[in-house]
């Protein structure tokens, strides 16, 4: 049975379907519009499966703590001194039973809406990610949505102890919370916390500075921090059962998987607990953890308890220095050798909510800079690929939002419109007719590539073969500026290879003949290299005797067919 290369478009339904146009910093949501479900419809679901996605990961759809009042429908109001921006961080969740009203139509309709999206995108043949947020909740959290039989969090706490493992807050008792603003700020902060809770960055004080996550409280799961991390995991922790059931509410929705916030810093007992229980009523379901310890990589991997895992500190990190050229290209199959045979469980990105955007200032300038991150990205194993809605048409998210300053990414916190996204949307006839030709350009190159990798077995089950060791003596190759691998099987095999210089490249490259063993492959004594993704490429001639020259434009590369 084919096995299809999983490709996430990652969107924040609050922006994505915004049409809004006057943008005004620090804006309400009735001053600056808000997206809704929806505004993402057939035509738009349509569009990207035809751009070769296989998931889209909607993010921000779990109730979390907003300035807008919706009290008139029944949910709590909120303290602006702990929101951050006006329409708050979608990981600060301020009621896992609910979706967010900013996202519907009709604030009574609003779950129907959401299943209705659900449903939309499952008909057309993607699948649906939404966010798990296990370690922290908002500040001032309470479920209106929860099913009567359970009982809130912190609920049956018993707060005047700092630990319990039936808690399900830490507690810092005698101490009222004091989040360390300026003094003008802290003038205007009526919200009160006593005792304190610890905050969500495992912050164990009753004074959080600005630069903790003072928006949120950190879950108790049994373990004693205040006492070297002691565990308290027999009997089962309350926090357990409360998030097992959680996860299996948001299961029986529908939806094909799970993006787990922060997972390291919630015990991977409770995941080797809790994941199998809901994989054995959902067994098709997926696991993505965000973990930046490669320590623990494969302890999270283990026993099947998480699918993918984040590869931030991994690829990521050394693809956007080699592309910004602070590194050389070399670098690469260093990163790739530090998860070696986990590499097909590692999820490839070049842009998230987190990161910065590749056309920003403070990365490449340009999206089509990125154009050999982007094919490293998607091509160098058979695993995840994620793209960040906007990163297709170089969206530069150098905009100054309100919260969220001018620092090159696009907000999660405040109410906006994102400039390339609006002009494709085109008050929902999504097509090309604002967009520029450059962004056209850009898109295509993406969908084009981003089809490849399941279009073409090699790319989507293929095995990996790093050819730099090969031509690190190869004088006609720059082994600081070029990357080669091949990917394949026996019955199809393609050379990848990418040009991270500025200027134009050409070159040579040398594959030994014990790559074409590697691949079981007999008959490679010559053949033609077709091009897969230029649209007017031009076939070159290959032979073992003889090299073969390619040319690349500047940050950008190329996928040959090999033919013999």
């Amino acid at each position: 049975m084919r096995k299809n290369k999983i490709i996430i478009y990652q969107l924040l339904p609050r922006l994505f379907g915004n049409n809004a146009t006057g943008n005004k910093q620090n804006g309400t949501i009735e001053e600056n519009g808000c997206g809704k479900f929806n505004d993402i419809s057939d035509i738009v679901l349509q569009k990207i499966k035809e751009s070769g996605y296989t998931h889209i990961w909607y993010i921000g759809v779990l109730a979390h703590a907003s300035t807008t009042d919706y009290t008139r429908f029944g949910i709590p109001a909120e303290y602006p001194e702990i929101v951050k921006g006006k329409a708050g961080s979608p990981y600060a969740v301020r009621d896992y039973y609910d979706v967010d009203p900013d996202l519907s139509t009709n604030i009574l309709q609003r779950f129907q809406e959401f299943e209705d999206l659900i449903h939309r995108t499952h008909k057309m043949g993607l699948k649906v990610i939404i966010d798990n947020v296990p370690n922290h909740v908002a500040r001032n959290y309470q479920s209106v949505s929860k099913p009567e039989v359970i009982s809130d969090l912190g609920e049956n706490d018993d707060s005047s102890i700092a630990f319990s493992p039936q808690n399900n807050f830490y507690y810092l008792p005698g101490n009222e919370l004091e989040i360390q603003f300026s003094p003008e700020r802290m003038a205007k902060v009526t919200y009160k916390e006593f005792p304190a809770k610890a905050t969500g960055n495992d912050c164990f004080t009753h004074r959080p500075t600005q630069y903790d996550w003072y928006e949120t409280v950190k879950l108790n799961y049994g373990v004693d921090y205040m006492n070297g991390k002691a565990s308290h995991f027999d009997p089962v922790p309350d926090t357990w059962i409360k998030m097992k059931d959680i996860l299996l509410f948001w299961a029986g929705k529908e939806i094909d998987g799970f993006r787990c916030d922060m997972a390291e810093m919630v015990p991977l007992d409770f995941w080797r607990w809790a994941v199998p229980q809901v994989k054995t009523k959902y067994p098709d379901i997926i696991f993505i953890a965000e973990i930046y310890n490669p320590g623990v990589y494969r302890d999270f991997l283990r026993d099947g308890i998480f699918d993918y895992l984040y590869d931030k500190v991994g690829l990521y990190d050394v693809l956007r220095d080699v592309a910004c050229g602070y590194r050389p290209s070399s670098d690469i199959t260093f990163a790739l050798n530090m998860v070696g045979d986990i590499q097909h469980k590692m999820l490839n990105f070049l842009e998230n909510h987190d990161e910065q955007r590749l056309a920003s200032d403070y990365f490449m300038k340009s999206g089509e800079q990125g154009k050999a991150a982007m094919i490293v990205t998607c091509c160098v194993n058979r695993n995840p690929v994620m793209v960040y809605a906007g990163q297709e048409f170089g969206e530069k998210g150098m905009d100054e939002e309100g919260f969220s300053g001018r620092n090159g990414r696009t907000t999660i916190f405040d109410y906006w419109s994102v400039d390339t996204l609006r002009r494709w949307n085109n008050h929902g006839k999504w097509n090309d007719q604002l967009l520029t030709k450059k962004e056209v350009d850009l898109r295509d190159f993406y969908n084009r590539l981003i089809r490849l990798c399941n279009e073409e077995k090699a790319l989507s089950e293929g095995l990996f073969y790093d050819l730099m060791s090969a031509n690190y003596e190869n004088r006609d190759f720059d082994s600081t500026r070029l990357f080669a691998f091949l990917r394949g099987t026996k019955q199809s095999l393609l050379l990848v290879v990418t040009n991270f210089d500025k200027e134009i490249q050409e070159f040579t490259v040398n594959i030994p003949a014990q790559a074409f063993s590697f691949f079981n492959i007999t008959d490679n004594g010559e053949g033609i290299l077709t091009p897969l993704l230029q649209k007017n490429g031009t076939e070159l001639l290959y032979s073992l005797e003889y090299p073969f020259r390619i040319k690349l434009d500047a940050c950008s590369g190329e996928i040959y067919r090999i033919s013999f």
